[in-house]
């Protein structure tokens, strides 16, 4: 446990003024993080995980050692199992054919480090009984902590130690003020890089440009993430279900880029604790998921977040009691992780522009710029202002996921389609009507697909479909079909919900732009990897792909861009610079300060959350203006002053940009957000100098998906 000290004040620090940040400390104040000098960074955060309940510090002795997968039949006592066990024997049910082949499987993983204990076969548990809802990941964060940084004291503090640092936290930490860049700025001279497209693909690919030193620039016509990169399952992880289909490569590439981000944002992505019931009769026999859970962790190459276990059905049961009995064998647990993808996507981008990228949404590309067949720029249009330029750039990336094939026709009509697009719906229900602690995968009885039941604070989702989609993704939304299924699915799973479309609180759906694979093949067996293509009018794309490889697919795409250029700048340490508010997880200093203000602890630890080091810039817009302390919306943890750092740092111009991709009211709420619109509308009209029509406007601006029961008529009408 680090003291707390009081914040009495916290100050801006631009970027420009942290470059000698390092030799203007004393060297009394400096203190390395990972055996480096302080941080040159920025802040930013995420994460709409509120109302965690404090770690069970038993549970998290359990899982600290990575790189074992234990098999437990029996626990009396879950949080203190591991009396009795012997390596090895595995005494499950004594008919049962799959004894001898998780016997066999022992000395093959235990051959690649891997070890198999078993305990006693206890009695089975009736699991009927309640669990009150816990946190997403109900367990001590497994991994290391960062060392000790300093943080600035005073409102308008230099680096230079103007104002005097105090060693509260774990960061070097300033506050890097990110706004939308104008018409004017983007034209006022030729670009190295046009990016179009301000997913989580095009944010990465800006970050990257900018951190080698080119002259980037990137827009979007909606907001940052508003398309597939706010509407994902919100998880960076390995892709266990895609070792059944032999893709080896990509889930070893993709566990590694899942090391590199829980380490580089880890407000953003954070372990989660997954149990995968297995069932007799089942697609994937319980043996055959213990050997994937070994080959999970020898690819993961000690990047584990935690040691995965296999369970009998007792001890599985004295974990998820609300878990359908009948014919369950047992089950695993492992670890992945959790991520707020909007919020992803906004930190990338002000990671980027802190290089000195510039960012605009709410900025289309009407028209590709061409000289000789070559593209060189594209003409833009403002949909706030109603503007338009043109800007040049030696190169122009397409990174625009379900649209690009779209935007390749614009450079070559005669373009073939390199993308097969498939939607990916999810629904929003109590967690209290589940009553599950870990996120659970598994096979519905519906049809045999992988689903999700994922927790996010005092809410649950389900999901998720892939059915092909060929409309226009800005439309996409989760049909009564859709819901209905993954309602069929879950009940299936847990029994005493008797879920109906009724209880049913929000739904979204997004559109994977995923790579044209051969003709009948099943969507969700569909290839996730991704290709770097260049058009014959010389722009990139990048096309496929999925969240967690990211920044992979940026580096590639970059590559490629500095090669069309004629440079040869090395990759530049993506997977080692912090992203904004990410510098530390110890935030123990931060949640002091905020309660010193006034702050309830929930709130407290929601901020940290959410914008981990940042939330010293929350906490200064509170001590200036004591009223941004109010919250936002009555059942949420939200306060004025994150709307004003939305638009003073995180590109907000829209009501819609702050309740649905910033704080998540659409779907943390039980009304959708619409008990903070008028809030929210009044806050941004006084910082961005709204008129009262103006407020109304754009608090009429915001759109929801219709509710699943409104649905219906019209379902029904349009089949007639």
């Amino acid at each position: 446990m680090h003291s707390a000290h009081r914040l009495d004040h916290f100050a801006g620090v631009q970027h420009h003024q942290r470059g000698d940040q390092e030799r203007q400390l004393s060297a009394a104040q400096q203190v390395g993080i990972g055996g480096r000098a302080p941080l040159e960074l920025p802040l930013v955060g995420q994460e709409g995980l509120h109302q965690e309940l404090p770690p069970r510090p038993q549970e998290a002795e359990q899982f600290r050692q990575p790189g074992a997968v234990e098999v437990v039949e029996h626990e009396e006592d879950v949080e203190g199992a591991q009396r009795g066990e012997r390596t090895g024997q595995v005494p499950l049910d004594p008919g049962d054919r799959e004894v001898a082949l998780l016997g066999g499987l022992a000395g093959l993983v235990q051959s690649r480090g891997i070890d198999i204990h078993a305990g006693d076969l206890g009695p089975e548990s009736g699991g009927r009984k309640t669990v009150a809802p816990g946190a997403a990941a109900d367990v001590e964060d497994p991994r290391p902590a960062s060392d000790e940084a300093v943080v600035p004291l005073e409102p308008g503090a230099r680096a230079d130690g103007g104002g005097g640092f105090r060693r509260v936290g774990r960061v070097s930490q300033g506050t890097l003020t990110s706004v939308r860049a104008g018409l004017g700025e983007l034209t006022a001279r030729e670009l190295d890089l046009l990016v179009i497209g301000g997913g989580i693909t095009g944010a990465g690919i800006l970050r990257d440009a900018a951190m080698r030193g080119l002259r980037a620039a990137l827009v979007d016509a909606a907001d940052f993430g508003a398309g597939t990169s706010s509407r994902s399952s919100r998880l960076i992880h390995g892709g266990l279900r895609y070792l059944e289909h032999g893709q080896l490569g990509l889930v070893f590439e993709a566990l590694r880029e899942r090391a590199v981000l829980l380490r580089i944002a880890p407000h953003l992505v954070r372990p989660l604790p997954f149990v995968m019931p297995s069932y007799r009769g089942d697609r994937v026999p319980r043996w055959q998921l213990a050997a994937g859970l070994g080959l999970y962790t020898v690819l993961a190459m000690g990047g584990n977040v935690a040691r995965p276990r296999m369970f009998g059905k007792t001890a599985l049961l004295a974990r998820e009691p609300n878990l359908r009995v009948r014919d369950l064998v047992g089950g695993g647990l492992f670890y992945d992780a959790q991520c707020d993808d909007a919020r992803l996507v906004l930190a990338t981008i002000r990671s980027a522009v802190g290089h000195g990228a510039l960012a605009a949404n709410h900025v289309r590309v009407t028209s590709l710029v061409k000289e000789d067949g070559i593209v060189v720029g594209a003409d833009l249009a403002d949909l706030i202002t109603g503007d338009r330029a043109t800007v040049r750039a030696r190169a122009v990336v397409n990174a625009t996921g379900p649209w690009t094939d779209a935007i390749r026709r614009v450079e070559d009509p005669a373009a073939i389609p390199l993308l097969r697009t498939t939607a990916g719906a999810h629904v929003v229900v109590r967690r209290e009507r589940l009553g599950h602690t870990h996120a659970i995968i598994f096979t519905s009885r519906v049809d045999g697909r992988v689903m999700f039941v994922l927790p996010w604070g005092d809410y649950s989702y389900v999901g998720t479909t892939d059915t092909d989609y060929d409309g226009p993704p800005e439309r996409v939304s989760a049909s009564r079909a859709e819901v209905l299924y993954l309602l069929r699915s879950v009940n299936a799973l847990f029994p005493h919900a008797h879920l109906e479309p009724e209880d049913v609180l929000a739904t979204w759906a997004g559109v994977r732009a995923l790579l044209a694979g051969k003709p009948g093949q099943a969507a969700s067996a569909v290839s996730r990897e991704h290709r770097v293509v260049t058009g014959p009018g010389g722009m990139i794309t990048v096309a496929g792909g999925k969240l967690t490889t990211y920044r992979r697919m940026a580096a590639e795409a970059v590559d490629a861009v500095v090669k069309r250029l004629g440079g040869g700048q090395d990759r530049p340490p993506t997977d080692r610079e912090p992203l904004p508010g990410g510098e530390t997880s110890a935030w123990g200093s931060f949640i002091q300060a905020a309660l010193d203000l006034g702050l309830p602890g929930q709130t407290a630890e929601y901020l940290v959350r959410r914008y981990g080091t940042e939330t010293a810039a929350i906490l200064n817009l509170m001590r200036d203006d004591r009223s941004l302390l109010a919250p936002v919306h009555p059942g949420h943890p939200s306060i004025g002053a994150e709307v004003l750092h939305h638009v003073r740092r995180e590109f907000a111009v829209r009501v819609e940009d702050v309740l649905v991709r910033r704080l998540h009211l659409d779907t943390e709420t039980d009304d959708r957000g619409r008990g903070g619109i008028r809030r929210l509308a009044d806050l941004m009209g006084r910082e961005l100098g709204w008129d009262g029509a103006r407020v109304r406007t754009e608090a009429g601006r915001v759109s929801f998906q219709s509710s699943v029961a409104s649905r219906q008529s019209s379902d029904e009408q349009s089949a007639g």
